[in-house]
C-alpha cells in the first residue's frame, strides 16, 4: 500500500454555477494540500472565473501552483497527463475522454456530489458502481450526519469567525462612521429570482435602521433597480428610508468568511456560501438553487428540518424560520413574514450558534475523504 503523502490526487471542476464549484474545489484542493500533505492538481474549465476565486492565480501563465495546489486548464492540460492514484470527480462533471481512457483499475476514482440533507444520502454515501469501461466508481456524500462525508471546514474556522481581527481592510469598509452604529447588519447574495426588489422596499418602511451589504453579484440590476439608478457603484452606499445599501466589490474567500461573521443575518445560495455561513454561527436564509418540479424545496425543507428539527428549537421559532426560508426559495417576501422572523432573531441567533457548534465537532470533509480513500486504495 502507497504511504498517503505518496498518493496524487487530482481534481476536477467544471464552473456552472458561477463561483459556487470553483468556491467548493478551492477550499477542499488547499485543506488536501496543506493539512493533509498531499501532492494536488486541480484542474479547472473556467480558468477567468477562477482568477476571481483564487489569490494571484494568472491563467496567462498556463500551469502554476499556489499555496501548494497545482492548478491546469482543462482540457488543454488533459490529453498526456498520466492519470494520478486518485481522481477526485466534482458534481459528476465528467472526466475528459482521453484522461478517462488512461486511468487504470488500481485508480480509486470518486465523485463528489452536491451537499443535500436529505435522508437518502446517508444510505447511498459511500457506496461504489461499476463503470462500463471496467473501472470501478464511488459516491462521496457531503452531510449533516456522521454517516455522511460532512461538511468542509477548516479547523479553525469557528474560532477564527468568533475573534475576529478588530481591523482589517474589510472592516474599516463595513465600520464606515456614516453608517447608524447599531442597525441590523445583512449580507445579500442570492440567485437573480431571489424577491430582492420586494425585500428592500420592506427594509425601506421599517422603523429599524439596517445596512444591507451587497458582496458584487449576479443580484446588483435588482438593487439598482430597487435604488432607480442605472448601476451601482462598488463601495458606494445608498439610503432610502432607514434602510443603508452598502456595494462591496467581489470578496475574497477569506473576506467573505469575515462579512458573513460580522453580520446579523445572512442571506445566501448554493453550496459555499451556504456552509460558510454555518461556520459563522449568526442567522442566514438559504436560497436553493432553483430545480424543476419543486426539487429545490424538498432539499431546503430536508435542509431545515435537519437543522431546525430537534425539541430544542421551539414551536414559534421553528415556525418563523421555515416560512421565511420557503417564501425566499420561491421568490416571495411579505412584511409579516419578516417581522416575525426579527422577533424571533435572538432565539435563532443562540440556536444557529448552538448547532454550528454541534457539526463541528464532527470530523469535516477532507479529513473523511482522506480516510474513505485509504480503505479504496486497499481494496483496488
Amino acid at each position: 500500500m502507497q504511504n498517503r503523502t505518496e498518493q496524487r490526487w487530482d481534481i476536477f471542476c467544471r464552473i456552472v454555477d458561477n463561483f459556487g464549484d470553483i468556491g467548493v474545489c478551492w477550499r477542499l484542493s488547499q485543506q488536501l494540500a496543506n493539512a493533509h500533505q498531499l501532492p494536488i492538481r486541480l484542474f479547472i474549465d473556467d480558468p477567468e472565473t477562477a482568477q476571481k476565486i483564487i489569490p494571484g492565480y494568472q491563467p496567462e501563465l498556463g500551469p502554476q501552483t499556489i499555496n501548494r495546489v497545482e492548478i491546469c486548464s482543462w482540457p488543454n492540460a488533459c490529453d498526456a497527463i498520466q492519470p494520478a492514484d486518485v481522481v477526485l470527480e466534482t458534481f459528476s462533471c465528467g472526466i475528459p475522454q482521453p484522461y478517462l481512457s488512461m486511468m487504470q483499475p488500481h485508480t480509486a476514482w470518486v465523485n463528489l456530489e452536491y451537499l443535500s440533507a436529505e435522508k437518502w444520502i446517508d444510505d447511498f454515501h459511500a457506496l461504489p458502481s461499476p463503470q462500463a469501461n471496467g473501472l470501478m466508481r464511488y459516491f462521496f456524500f457531503p452531510g449533516f450526519t456522521e454517516t455522511t462525508g460532512g461538511l468542509i471546514r477548516e479547523h479553525d474556522i469557528v474560532l477564527r469567525n468568533q475573534h475576529l481581527p478588530n481591523e482589517t481592510p474589510l472592516l474599516s469598509t463595513l465600520h464606515q462612521a456614516n453608517l447608524p452604529e447599531h442597525a441590523l447588519k445583512i449580507s445579500l447574495f442570492g440567485y437573480p429570482n431571489a424577491p430582492i426588489h420586494d425585500f428592500l422596499h420592506i427594509l425601506q418602511k421599517s422603523q429599524q435602521d439596517s445596512v444591507v451589504y451587497v458582496p458584487n453579484s449576479s443580484i446588483l440590476p435588482q438593487v439598482a433597480h430597487f435604488l432607480g439608478v442605472t448601476q451601482t457603484s462598488v463601495n458606494a452606499t445608498y439610503q432610502r428610508g432607514k434602510l443603508h445599501i452598502k456595494i462591496l466589490p467581489f470578496l475574497s474567500q477569506d473576506d467573505y468568511d469575515s462579512l458573513l461573521a460580522n453580520c446579523d443575518i445572512n442571506f445566501v445560495r448554493g453550496e459555499d456560501s451556504w456552509v460558510r455561513a454555518i461556520w459563522a454561527g449568526k442567522p442566514f436564509i438559504w436560497q436553493p438553487y432553483f430545480q424543476s418540479e419543486n426539487t429545490h424545496m424538498v432539499k431546503l425543507n430536508a435542509f431545515l428540518s435537519r437543522f431546525y428539527g430537534d425539541g430544542d428549537c421551539d414551536e414559534a421559532t421553528k415556525q418563523a424560520i421555515f416560512e421565511l426560508d420557503c417564501a425566499w426559495a420561491q421568490g416571495t417576501i411579505t412584511a409579516a413574514l419578516w417581522q416575525n422572523y426579527i422577533q424571533q432573531h435572538t432565539l435563532i441567533r443562540a440556536y444557529t450558534h448552538a448547532r454550528t457548534m454541534a457539526l463541528a465537532e464532527q470530523p469535516d470533509l477532507a479529513s473523511k475523504l482522506v480516510i474513505y480513500l485509504q480503505k479504496i486504495c486497499v481494496q483496488v
